[in-house]
């Protein structure tokens, strides 16, 4: 018989590493307890007493500080905003907050779904803020940023998952400075086309969607998500958005083979997905799906190489790289008003 696990609350958890909730400040009563695949696999590791691969040489991060970072930090918290920089532990944080650029997540900072892998919080969000999308371009201004990358938790709790949101900060943005280059980074709407058309319409540069791992660990890994359901929503963004590039990410670590790897990348190539981003998955606690293996800096070349033979637009691979990390150089820069391309109906 497997040994019973105690699961920590999210409570926990949060005053255990937030100053704020150890302060009282944060307010919930919702528990983050592991889905029947995770569990089983919590269960297995304390059974056989593994303990966390130790970090190789290779993989580390830049140190976050610095005048840039610190004046980030400020405005952001300045305009109430969250960044899926802090809010997922991106280890690249001190890198990208010290040459300018963050990622800002809209729609609050709990997510509706229990993903494995991700260090968001999860559980029952608040009303989003319908003044979001100004304070988001209020604050792009400020930073005189060129490209900003826009992501979301999952609002499954919403009609349209959040779609118009995005679709008003895009707008918010533009009106601002219609040549800032924008990036979208959306969940799958639960496969809606219709709030897949909404942010389509409002011309993003690239609209990026996860696929995260290979089609046999999706339910062990994302239990809300679906594999097809995914390439479903990127074929379609590819099929009725004309020029705007198309995007994915797949994180390593978690089991998977390396032909299932190569399998996963040109299954994104026959939808003809323009961009990806590969990077190593790093346990953000014990709370989390178990670490298999870390990827050699060697074998993210190789991927990065037979993804320039598939045809990919722009393959951005290596330990520590995320979704969004380097994202401005995988976009052409904006020289004029107007949006790219022409939007079919969805």
């Amino acid at each position: 018989m497997l040994p019973r696990l105690e699961m920590k609350s999210i409570e926990k958890v949060q005053m255990e590493n937030n100053s704020e909730a150890k302060a009282g400040s944060l307010t919930g009563t919702f528990v983050k307890r592991p889905y029947p695949a995770l569990l089983e696999l919590l269960q297995a590791e304390a059974e056989v007493g593994l303990k966390p691969a130790r970090k190789p040489e290779w993989l580390r991060a830049k140190a976050a500080g610095g005048p840039n970072y610190l004046r980030l930090k400020a405005l952001v918290k300045q305009h109430a905003l969250h960044t899926v920089c802090e809010e997922a532990h991106c280890p690249n944080i001190g890198e990208c907050w010290g040459a300018g650029t963050l990622t800002f997540m809209i729609l609050g900072d709990i997510c509706t779904r229990n993903c494995g892998f991700c260090a968001v919080t999860f559980g029952r969000p608040p009303t989003f803020d319908p003044h979001e999308p100004e304070r988001v371009a209020k604050a792009v201004g400020a930073l005189g940023l060129a490209h900003v990358v826009i992501t979301s938790v999952a609002r499954d709790d919403l009609p349209d998952g959040g779609a118009a949101i995005f679709a008003q900060t895009i707008g918010k943005i533009r009106e601002r400075d219609p040549k800032v280059g924008i990036e979208v980074l959306i969940p799958d709407f639960l496969g809606s086309r219709q709030a897949l058309a909404t942010v389509i319409k409002a011309r993003p540069d690239i609209l990026n969607h996860n696929i995260e791992t290979v089609a046999r660990l999706q339910k062990q890994v994302r239990p809300s998500a679906r594999y097809q359901r995914s390439l479903e929503v990127l074929r379609t963004a590819k099929e009725t958005a004309d020029g705007i590039l198309i995007k994915s990410g797949i994180m390593l670590g978690l089991g998977e083979s390396w032909e299932e790897i190569i399998q996963t990348m040109a299954d994104l190539r026959g939808i003809d997905c323009d961009i990806l981003t590969i990077g190593q998955d790093l346990r953000p606690s014990t709370q989390h799906l178990p670490l298999v293996k870390y990827y050699a800096p060697s074998e993210f070349a190789e991927l990065k190489r037979i993804g320039a033979e598939m045809g990919f637009h722009h393959v951005e691979s290596g330990t520590l790289v995320r979704s969004s990390y380097h994202a401005e150089r995988q976009v052409p820069t904006r020289t004029t008003d107007e949006p790219r391309g022409n939007v079919k109906d969805v």
